[in-house]
């Protein structure tokens, strides 16, 4: 069994989720007392809060960079970035690193070419939706991105920080995604990528009419088939 690196914190509450999932479905796939190798950086997210501008991205990409050669150098076979937005400098940290490092949107476009779906809608925060790189990830495989309005954009970006960030989950900001998403449905998506994180804690597929990607539960999948691979 290799051994997983995660730089986690961003939020501490999907951190948890990914722990959860990757010890489960290893302890599935082993049975017995089986559990994963796990490495966690945990960073402090009141100090990590996204940047506003380039510098301020190369600065944390300096940062993820410290911390990844640190698990690799403490024997991490691979690395996972325990959220979306950091994947801003996924490129840039794996270039200075010698393990792989499994990209969230590499790994969710792979399962959404599995059903087939050419158009999605993607959720996240604003850097996520905005910015290309997730975005450009899909395109490589011929995917369609629709992100939604400006004012819901600044909702989603709000709640995840405001409320998710934080294990608040209320009935009323998930009646709000929901229109959201019926709303990018009408649009032409053909699937809805969860990515954030968080909001697989507030949407589950039993929500929604369309195929639903958690990008949690595809990410923390993906480390456990590289650990578990020969």
């Amino acid at each position: 069994m290799k051994t997983i690196g995660l730089i986690g914190g961003t939020s501490w509450v999907s951190t948890v989720e990914y722990y959860r999932i990757i010890n489960r479905l290893t302890h599935e796939r082993l049975g017995g007392a089986n559990s994963a190798k796990i490495l966690l950086y945990s960073v402090n997210f009141e100090e990590f809060k996204p940047p506003a501008n380039d510098e301020g991205w190369k600065q944390k990409a300096e940062f993820l960079t410290g911390i990844a050669q640190r698990l690799e150098r403490a024997g991490a076979d691979c690395l996972l970035l325990c959220a979306n937005t950091p994947h801003m400098v996924a490129d840039d940290v794996q270039k200075r690193i010698g393990i792989p490092l499994l990209h969230i949107a590499e790994m969710t476009a792979n399962e959404i070419r599995k059903q087939g779906i050419d158009t999605v809608a993607l959720l996240g925060t604003k850097f996520t939706m905005e910015k290309d790189f997730f975005r450009n990830k899909l395109a490589s495989h011929g995917i369609h991105t629709l992100i939604p309005t400006d004012p819901e954009r600044e909702f989603i970006h709000q709640s995840i920080y405001t409320e998710f960030a934080k294990e608040v989950f209320t009935n009323e900001t998930k009646k709000r995604y929901l229109h959201i998403i019926k709303d990018l449905e009408s649009k032409g998506a053909k699937g809805i990528i969860l990515g954030c994180t968080e909001i697989p804690l507030l949407i589950q597929q039993k929500d929604c009419d369309v195929p639903t990607f958690d990008t949690t539960l595809i990410h923390a999948t993906s480390a456990v088939d590289f650990a578990l691979s020969d």
